[in-house]
């Protein structure tokens, strides 16, 4: 049996959406037993809040560094707790490859948010990081479910990001059809109209997010 680890660090107001991705997991986990993959998830409600040499907050560190996976999920605020956890899981990934870093944000819908957010947005943006939104538990577990699909398919030995790989440009008039085309980027110049860009397709039925410029 593989044992694949991951930690899901976020603040507490994320709680809700915390107790459903264990559900979603523990679920999948189970359902993985024929393929000989268990999950281990940690999640800071069930470490202990015992006092290390170096602080509680390294010993959660240190389940970071163990991590295979590292998930943030995000809403108002990136608090400093979990922008240090994702400082110690990215600088883990750049020196050993691992873990596989995810991040979510859940759409505020006009809730004012603190300023920690925007910086981390613009954090990840210098580190060239893809980052997803999301609009509640289902939509976030159906996001990360395929990334675990994909992950199982290559053994968690390597990860790579549904916009990675060549660019297949397609130009015509009237109508395009694409097809076959999965895990790709598709750019539609539509003439007189702006430049459209959808990406994270996983088929041709459906495109997961949509940018207009």
């Amino acid at each position: 049996m593989k044992k694949i680890t991951l930690f899901l660090a976020s603040s507490a107001e994320l709680k809700p959406e915390r107790e459903q991705f264990e559900i979603e997991i523990y679920r999948k986990s189970k359902a993985w037993t024929d393929k000989g993959v268990f999950l281990h998830l940690d999640i800071w409600e069930d470490l202990s809040a015992r006092m290390g040499a170096e602080g509680s907050q390294s010993e959660y560190n240190k389940k970071v560094e163990e991590a295979d996976l590292f998930i943030l999920l995000a809403y108002t605020k990136v608090g400093m707790y979990t922008g240090e956890e994702f400082e110690k899981a990215f600088g883990q990934f750049k020196s050993k490859e691992k873990p596989f870093i995810f991040t979510y944000f859940k759409t505020p819908d006009g809730i004012v948010t603190d300023p920690s957010l925007e910086e981390f947005h613009q954090k990840l943006k210098a580190l060239k990081h893809f980052y997803s939104p999301f609009k509640d538990s289902s939509d976030l577990w159906n996001q990360f479910n395929r990334e675990l699909d994909r992950l199982v398919l290559d053994g968690f030995t390597e990860f790579k990001h549904p916009g990675d790989g060549n660019m297949v440009n397609v130009s015509g008039d009237g109508n395009i059809v694409v097809s076959g085309n999965t895990n790709s980027t598709v750019s539609i110049n539509t003439g007189n109209t702006t430049n459209q860009t959808a990406d994270k397709i996983y088929n041709i039925d459906k495109i997961d997010t949509a940018n207009f410029s």
